[in-house]
C-alpha cells in the first residue's frame, strides 16, 4: 500500500497568481473600451485624428517642404487637449464605485483595490499607443516629402504619447488620493494647471521650471540647424518617463499595496525623474553659444557651397538638397533680365540667426557683399517670391543693402523681375505684400529687410503683370539701363513700358 503526498503548493500559487492578472488585464480592456466611448475622449481624440489627416493630405506651402526638427516638436502640443481629456475620465472611472456606492460589493471580490488601480492605469496605455500611431504618420509624411530637410529627435518624438500616458495617470492618482465626490472637478483644476503650466513656460520664466512642463514649446521663430537647438529633449524624455511611473507607483501604494519590489520600483523612478530634471535644467555649454554665433555671423565658415548656372548656392549642411529649388527661382528671375544682369554671377546664401535659440523670429540684415543674395530656412509658400524679390533686387541695385533703400521706380522693375514668370502673377502679387492686396501702397517681404512699395507703383506693376510676358520683357531688356539707373521715377518707368500713368516723366521723387 502506497501513500501519495498532497500536491505541491507553489504551482497553485503561481496559477492563481496568473489568473489574477488576466482579471487585471481584462479589467484594463474594459475600462479602456469605457473610456473610448466618453464623450470628452472621443471627441478630442477624434479631433487630434482629423486635424492629422487633413494635415497629411493637404500639404501646401511650407508643409509641403518640412523642416524634420520642427515637425518632432510639432506633434507635441496637440495630445494635450486629448490627455486632459483622457485625465478627467480616468479619474471619473476611478471614483465610479463611489458614486454608485457599490464599494462595498468590490470589497467582497477576489480583486484587491491596488488591482484595480493597476487596471485603470493599463486602461490609459492604448490612448498613449493611439497618440504614437498619430505622430508616426505625421513623421512618415514629413520625411517622405520631397522637400524634406533636416534631423528628426526620438526624444522629442516621444513627448506626445507620454503626456498623454501622464495625464491619464494623474487621474487615476487623483481617483485614488480624494474620497470625496467632486473628485472629477480636481481632476479638471489639476489638469487645467498642467496645461496653464505648458503654455506659461513658452512664455518665459527660469530654465528649470519651464522645463518641468511635460510639453515645452517655442514660440513661432525660424528653423534653426538640428545641432544648434540645445533643447534637452532626451532628459526630458527620461524626466516624463520617470515621473509617469513613480506617480503610477504612488497611485498603487495609495490602492493599499504594500511590496518591496513596488517600495524599489518607486524609489527607481524617484532617481530617473531626478536625473531627468537635473539633466534638462542645465544651460547651453559653450561650445553651443560659440556654434551658434558662427552660423549666424560667419555662416560660411560651416556651409558647403555648389554651383548652378554659373551662381554658387551655399547652405548649410542639412539643406544642400534644396539648393536646386533655390536655383530654379533664380534661373527664372534672370530670364527676364537684361544688360549685364541676365549673365551676372549671383552667391546665394542661406542665414539663420541663432545666437538667442531656437524660437526667436529675427530679421536678418540686408547683405552689402555686391551679388549676394540671402535665402532663409524656410521654404515654400511665400517663402518663394519673398525670394525671388530679392534675388530681383540684387540684378536691379548689386547688392541687398542697397536694394532695401530703393523707393524710386526701380521698384516697379524689381517687382516685375520677381512676379513675372510666375504661373500665377497676381496671386503672388497679392502673396507677397503685407496687406495682401494687389492695390495701394504696402510693404513687400523679402528674406531681409522688406521693401516699400508705392500706390503708383502698384498700379504699374499690376499693369505689366497682366499684360503678355513676352512683350514686356522686350522692352525692359531694351530700356534696362535707364530703368535700373538711380533715381529714375515711376512715372518715367511707366512712359518707357507704355503703362499710362499721370504724372511727369522728369519726376525724380522716391515713391512717385
Amino acid at each position: 500500500m502506497s501513500t501519495r503526498t498532497g500536491v505541491r503548493p507553489v504551482p497553485a500559487v503561481a496559477g492563481t497568481e496568473r489568473r489574477r492578472w488576466a482579471a487585471v488585464f481584462a479589467l484594463a480592456r474594459f475600462e479602456a473600451r469605457e473610456l473610448m466611448l466618453q464623450i470628452p475622449v472621443f471627441v478630442f481624440f477624434l479631433a487630434h485624428l482629423a486635424h492629422t489627416v487633413w494635415k497629411l493630405a493637404t500639404p501646401e506651402g511650407e508643409d509641403a517642404h518640412p523642416v524634420l526638427q520642427d515637425v518632432d516638436r510639432a506633434t507635441q502640443t496637440m495630445p494635450t487637449l486629448p490627455a486632459l481629456a483622457l485625465l478627467i475620465c480616468v479619474n471619473a472611472a476611478v471614483g465610479r464605485s463611489r458614486r454608485h456606492r457599490t464599494d462595498e460589493q468590490f470589497g467582497v471580490l477576489a480583486m484587491e483595490p491596488w488591482r484595480r488601480t493597476v487596471a485603470h492605469l493599463l486602461s490609459a496605455v492604448p490612448f498613449a499607443l493611439l497618440t504614437a500611431l498619430i505622430v508616426a504618420a505625421e513623421v512618415v509624411r514629413a520625411v517622405s516629402a520631397p522637400g524634406a530637410v533636416g534631423r528628426l529627435s526620438p526624444g522629442e518624438l516621444v513627448v506626445g504619447p507620454l503626456t498623454v500616458l501622464l495625464f491619464g495617470v494623474v487621474g487615476a492618482l487623483i481617483g485614488r488620493l480624494t474620497r470625496f465626490a467632486p473628485a472629477a472637478v480636481l481632476a479638471a483644476v489639476v489638469g487645467s494647471y498642467i496645461l496653464g503650466v505648458t503654455v506659461a513656460s513658452a512664455l518665459g520664466g527660469p530654465r528649470w521650471m519651464r522645463w518641468l512642463a511635460p510639453v515645452v514649446p517655442e514660440d513661432a521663430g525660424d528653423p534653426l540647424p538640428s545641432d544648434l537647438l540645445g533643447r534637452p529633449a532626451g532628459w526630458h524624455a527620461l524626466y516624463l518617463l520617470g515621473l509617469t511611473l513613480l506617480l503610477c507607483c504612488v497611485a498603487v501604494l495609495a490602492g493599499g499595496a504594500r511590496s518591496r519590489l513596488l517600495t524599489a520600483a518607486a524609489a527607481g523612478s524617484a532617481v530617473l525623474t531626478l536625473t531627468g530634471a537635473v539633466g534638462q535644467s542645465a544651460g547651453d555649454p559653450s561650445a553651443l553659444v560659440a556654434a551658434r554665433v558662427t552660423a549666424s555671423a560667419t555662416p560660411e565658415k560651416v556651409q558647403t557651397c555648389v554651383r548652378h548656372d554659373g551662381s554658387t548656392y551655399c547652405a548649410f549642411p542639412e539643406w544642400a538638397g534644396r539648393t536646386a529649388e533655390w536655383a530654379d527661382t533664380v534661373r527664372r528671375v534672370r530670364a527676364l533680365a537684361g544688360g549685364a544682369a541676365a549673365d551676372t554671377a549671383l552667391t546665394v546664401r542661406q542665414r539663420v540667426e541663432a545666437r538667442r535659440g531656437p524660437g526667436q523670429d529675427s530679421a536678418l540684415a540686408p547683405a552689402s557683399t555686391p551679388g549676394q543674395v540671402s535665402v532663409g530656412a524656410r521654404w515654400g509658400g511665400t517663402r518663394v517670391p519673398e525670394f525671388a524679390v530679392a534675388v530681383a533686387s540684387v540684378l536691379v541695385t548689386g547688392d541687398e543693402e542697397t536694394g532695401a533703400s530703393v523707393c524710386d521706380g526701380r521698384v516697379v522693375t524689381t517687382m516685375w523681375l520677381a512676379l513675372g514668370t510666375a504661373a500665377d502673377p497676381m496671386a503672388e502679387l497679392r502673396r507677397v505684400r503685407l496687406d495682401d492686396d494687389v492695390s495701394g501702397g504696402s510693404v513687400v517681404h523679402t528674406p531681409t529687410e522688406p521693401l516699400l512699395i508705392s500706390a503708383p507703383q502698384t498700379t504699374v506693376v499690376r499693369e505689366l503683370l497682366q499684360r503678355p510676358r513676352h512683350r514686356v520683357a522686350a522692352d525692359v531688356r531694351a530700356h534696362w539701363d535707364e530703368l535700373t539707373a538711380p533715381g529714375t521715377s515711376t512715372a518715367r518707368v511707366a512712359e518707357l513700358l507704355g503703362v499710362p500713368l499721370p504724372g511727369r516723366p522728369g519726376d525724380n521723387v522716391c515713391g512717385a
